[in-house]
């Protein structure tokens, strides 16, 4: 019987904020404002280390986040991706 692969990555975690403006034919004349927010989590070690995970090994990521409500997210989301 094969054994499960035991993976360590060690690389960026990280949050983007995204926010999508209306469609335009040209370039914006003045400022414009997005029409909504939105939060991506990602970065090159934790998208790898999710792949892993989805293919069935086990993984522990590290990785360094701050301590501000951006870095508890990310936890947060790489934890339910574990789960």
């Amino acid at each position: 019987m094969a054994s499960t692969p035991r993976i360590a990555v060690v690389g960026s975690a990280n949050t983007d904020l995204i926010t999508i403006q209306r469609r335009v034919s040209r370039g914006p004349v003045r400022p414009c404002f997005g029409k909504s927010f939105d939060l991506g989590f990602g970065g090159k070690g934790a998208n790898q280390a999710i792949a892993a995970r989805l293919c069935g090994a086990d993984v522990v990521m590290i990785a360094k986040v701050g301590s501000d409500l951006f870095g508890e997210a990310t936890i947060k989301e790489l934890c339910v991706v574990w789960n």
